[in-house]
């Protein structure tokens, strides 16, 4: 899947995200969202009113992930390992991530973080997800993606993908992404560097989903550092 499509990095480092189109194939995509009935795939399920997180459900794979999540995992990986080292330095921050999955779940690992965290997310009519971060522990992964399954022309109206960026100083800026079947978007988890007058600063990012009108929404979270 990903060695066919090429990041636009300098999008992903300029506003902090960037949209890969057609990632994952429709038949592809049918495939995913159709795991979402057997529990044997999944280390454990969220309803997300019960939280205060929205509304609409999601699950947690299970190791081993299924074969197409772990190879887009994988094929992922080291193409944002290279923003995510880049940002690092202009944020001034020792930590670099090695270059592949393997080695920086290692590092999870041996932290403590050993659960995994790709996951389906469902939603139905009047569902949404409040906007947040997906931090499981000490390690983080600055980048992250998902990627939409459902066909917004067929299968439901409404959900679109938000992002707010938080800035010094400065009010909010929001973002509605578009998204078709299969494309990815991919993120800052938590923040970014910004270039400014004097350097570089942080803002923070926070992802939701508005509220689904009408119909059926999946989504594939693609995150790369385990949870505690």
């Amino acid at each position: 899947m990903p060695d066919r499509h090429t990041i636009d990095t300098e999008s992903l480092v300029l506003r902090g995200f960037t949209v890969i189109p057609g990632l994952v194939g429709p038949e592809q995509c049918r495939t995913l969202a159709a795991l979402w009935p057997d529990a044997a795939n999944f280390r454990s399920r969220v309803v997300m009113q019960r939280h205060g997180f929205g509304q609409g459900e999601y699950q947690y794979f299970t190791y081993p992930l299924p074969e197409p999540i772990e190879r887009l995992r994988r094929a992922l990986y080291p193409r944002l390992a290279d923003v995510a080292n880049r940002w690092n330095g202009q944020l001034g921050r020792e930590r670099r991530f090695p270059p592949t999955l393997k080695d920086w779940l290692r590092e999870c690992h041996a932290g403590g973080q050993k659960r995994p965290t790709p996951l389906l997310l469902r939603y139905g009519p009047g569902d949404y997800n409040c906007l947040h971060r997906d931090l499981y522990g000490d390690l983080v992964f600055p980048l992250q993606a998902t990627v939409l399954l459902s066909d917004p022309a067929r299968d439901f109206s409404g959900g679109e993908f938000m992002l707010v960026e938080q800035r010094p100083r400065m009010q909010s800026r929001g973002e509605v992404v578009p998204l078709q079947q299969g494309d990815a978007v991919v993120f800052a988890v938590n923040e970014r560097p910004v270039a400014g007058t004097r350097g570089f600063y942080r803002t923070a990012m926070r992802h939701g989903v508005s509220s689904l009108r009408d119909g059926e929404r999946f989504s594939l979270g693609i995150i790369f550092h385990d949870a505690a």
